[in-house]
């Protein structure tokens, strides 16, 4: 992995750490953590291989982000405080979170590092997946698909929490 690779991945992990001391839901919130991921995506999705069985490996990476998304934003606390929309990420929206990015970064790091790349090698050839390009963007992909559900979740959650609670969120504007 290259210096930037891990200044990007240390880039996300931080942005839900970032969370887990409460603060102000703000467009800051949501542009964060997607300038990063589409940094990301800029950076290592040229394209994305439709040969083989390519296609089934982005797709099961794809839910498998979207899964982990989801849940970190259902599980990102949402309260009103002086009229503000205040959110602080729990500990299973932290665990989510690493997990998916560990998950990469230790998939990448065993193929670079540990001997993985035969067995990848082996296993794409198996399952006719095209190769390297194809893992790059279904795990760039599962990124972004983390990334962009967890983002819209939250989003849904404070609209849902401002349309159930107006009085608490009036009184306190005011």
């Amino acid at each position: 992995m290259t210096a930037t690779e891990w200044i990007t991945d240390a880039a996300l992990i931080l942005v839900v750490f970032r969370q887990l001391r409460e603060g102000r839901l703000d467009r800051k919130t949501f542009l964060l953590p997607l300038a990063v991921v589409a940094f990301v995506a800029y950076s290592y999705l040229d394209t994305i291989p439709t040969g083989g069985n390519d296609l089934v490996l982005i797709a099961a990476l794809m839910a498998i982000g979207a899964v982990l998304g989801i849940a970190g934003g259902v599980y990102t606390r949402i309260r009103t405080l002086d009229g503000q929309l205040l959110i602080k990420a729990g500990a299973v929206s932290a665990i989510l979170w690493v997990v998916g990015m560990g998950t990469r970064m230790g998939f990448q790091v065993w193929v670079e590092h540990a001997g993985g790349a035969d067995d990848v090698a082996r296993f794409s050839l198996t399952h006719h997946i095209t190769g390297q390009q194809a893992w790059v963007a279904a795990f760039v992909l599962m990124a972004l698909t983390e990334v962009v559900t967890r983002v819209a979740t939250i989003y849904v959650r404070s609209r849902t929490y401002k349309a159930l609670h107006p009085v608490a969120v009036l009184d306190r504007a005011a």
